[in-house]
């Protein structure tokens, strides 16, 4: 028996006396899963004494015994990883699912740095400039020190940082993996009957603390204006119903928090639904995969809020939906980018957004349906309880008692508070604009209640009302390209990706040339039925440029919706009525 020892791990491999150094090496590429020339075996750990795969020298003749230790070390061009460790953070070996393609933004911060680089303190540094001390020494991004004194307090680190933390010291994460919880009984066991007959500890789920989470996957949400998020309240200003939409953006680095996320929403889809002031009913969408399919074609992606534990349920769901493609993990994705947005009233009586996601513990409660809302008491959740059609483990939440004391208490009821994770939601000073801004927009889809429609009459009339000389600025519209592709009577689904790419990439020459498509011109025929004269798009002369300036999005996936429905019901008409007080007792 020889002992190799490897960044992953000491394996024993055996062998004879006489066998030779190059049979002895191709029994260590299989074992450890490397090609002949993807790793090199040393007798000494420093890196001397090669073992070459010499077909003439023996194990005897090198002098390698029984019990012997060699050292194995991986090739810098070749290895069962070697693609995945580019993207990995540095010093660290990943042991999760190396074929999985992660989002744009991710590759990208899993090569950064994200140290936090301090100058020298005057005061306190007593060395030379080019020396360091504990004053001015980097820290590292998940220094909880230093993210508790930024402006203001930021309680949940970002993901990135969170796995810089798990995979520092000695070991270099050498024994990590993060492991989706699961709430099932674990198939295959052939030692008892199936549940209810029998269950063992090899099967059974463990039971479940419930912890407040202490990183998130998306660390902010910004609006790209003002008018992206007017349009949307227009339906609540004129009815005063609750209303749900999908948001559709793109990740960025958020730079506020070292290796943050920002989700920039640049549209908002309204499906189909029905609401009232107190409630919200979502419709079978038809078009749903095709909104998606267009929205990915202009680079954008998409996100969801809710407050009570049905509206968490809800939320848990959507994240389910929507997996954070993660190559840490065995299964190939670990939580998820999928975030919530509120519109509700604040106490200066003005309308502000706020932003949320549910834990990853609560995505497996709603995944495998443990978690049960409480009619009476919205602000509450229930772990079920196990029955002869499924298993479910306990659920515990830690609080402090009237004493002070930390006492652990069964999960039934359960605060949401220990499910829900904050967001910040802002709008920039310096407003962007993927998609144009008309004082005549085109009608957003699904306001049929307000008589608003998308029909060939209401984009006639959305044509004769806009007359910029710019072609790309008059079809840059979500909702307006939305109804091209989906329409009834024309839906041009199939020609319409070079316009798509002319919008994503704010290509005039391109929009000119799907302009001069049969295509367009159809859709110029049954406008001209219509008493609305269509309006005469000149050419873009050479090197003339669109007034709107906007750069190509990949979508982000999120809801909004105004209003949550246990903090602030009655105050949705906030120009007749207070807004509501309660809301901090809820914090």
């Amino acid at each position: 028996i020889i002992r190799v020892q490897s960044p992953d791990g000491v394996k024993r491999i055996t062998a004879t006396k006489r066998e030779t150094a190059a049979t002895f090496l191709k029994k260590v590429a299989k074992e450890f899963g490397f090609q002949n020339n993807g790793f090199s075996v040393y007798i000494n750990r420093n890196k001397t004494g090669e073992i070459t795969a010499s077909s003439n020298k023996s194990l005897n003749l090198l002098k390698i015994k029984h019990g012997d230790l060699l050292f194995l070390f991986p090739s810098s061009l070749a290895g069962p990883s070697s693609e995945m460790e580019t993207s990995a953070p540095p010093g660290f070996k990943v042991f999760g699912a190396p074929n999985v393609v992660e989002d744009e933004i991710d590759q990208y911060l899993s090569k950064q740095d994200g140290k936090i680089y301090r100058s020298r303190d005057p005061q306190l540094c007593r060395h030379g400039p080019l020396g360091k001390c504990v004053h001015c020494v980097p820290l590292e991004p998940f220094d909880e020190d230093y993210l508790n004194h930024l402006e203001p307090p930021v309680k949940h680190m970002s993901f990135h940082a969170y796995i810089r933390k798990l995979t520092g010291g000695a070991d270099k994460g050498k024994f990590v993996a993060l492991e989706n919880i699961s709430c099932k009984i674990k198939s295959g066991c052939e030692g008892h009957l199936p549940w209810p007959n029998g269950i063992c500890t090899k099967c059974q789920p463990s039971a479940i603390t419930l912890n407040r989470q202490k990183y998130r996957h998306v660390d902010n949400i910004m609006f790209e204006n003002h008018t992206v998020a007017d349009r949307f309240l227009d339906f609540w200003r004129k009815t005063g119903n609750q209303h749900f939409g999908y948001l559709y953006g793109r990740y960025t680095e958020h730079k506020d928090i070292p290796l943050g996320i920002r989700a920039e929403v640049a549209a908002i889809y309204e499906p189909p639904q029905i609401g009232t002031q107190n409630s919200l009913e979502l419709l079978e969408d038809p078009k749903a995969e095709v909104v998606d399919e267009i929205a990915a074609k202009l680079g954008l992606r998409k996100d969801t809020y809710f407050l009570s534990s049905e509206e968490c349920i809800t939320a848990g769901d959507f994240q389910n939906k929507h997996p954070n493609m993660c190559r840490l993990s065995p299964d190939g994705h670990f939580g998820s980018k999928f975030v919530t947005a509120v519109a509700t009233g604040g106490p200066d009586n003005q309308v502000h957004f706020e932003g949320y996601q549910v834990s990853n513990q609560c995505m497996a409660l709603v995944r495998d349906e443990c978690l049960l809302p409480c009619k009476d008491a919205p602000e509450l959740g229930y772990a079920k309880e196990s029955s002869s059609e499924q298993y479910v483990p306990d659920v515990f939440y830690k609080d402090v008692d009237k004493f002070g004391n930390e006492i652990t208490q069964l999960a039934r009821p359960l605060p949401v508070e220990y499910l829900i994770i904050d967001i910040t939601t802002t709008f920039p000073k310096d407003p962007v604009y993927t998609f144009s801004i008309s004082q005549n927009p085109f009608p957003i889809e699904n306001r049929d209640v307000l008589g608003e429609t998308q029909d060939f009459h209401s984009l006639a009339t959305y044509l004769s009302q806009n007359t910029s000389s710019v072609f790309l600025d008059t079809i840059s519209d979500f909702h307006l390209l939305l109804f091209l592709v989906t329409n009834e009577v024309m839906p041009l689904q199939d020609s319409i990706s070079l316009l798509l790419e002319a919008v994503r990439t704010r290509n005039e020459e391109l929009a000119q040339t799907w302009k001069r498509s049969e295509q367009w011109a159809t859709i110029e025929q049954l406008c001209s039925e219509y008493p609305h004269p269509l309006p005469w798009y000149p050419v873009a002369a050479a090197g003339e440029q669109s007034t709107l300036h906007s750069s190509p999005l990949p979508v982000v996936p999120w809801i909004l919706y105004p209003a949550a429905s246990w903090q602030l019901l009655w105050a949705m008409r906030l120009e007749t009525r207070p807004p509501c007080q309660a809301r901090g007792s809820f914090q």
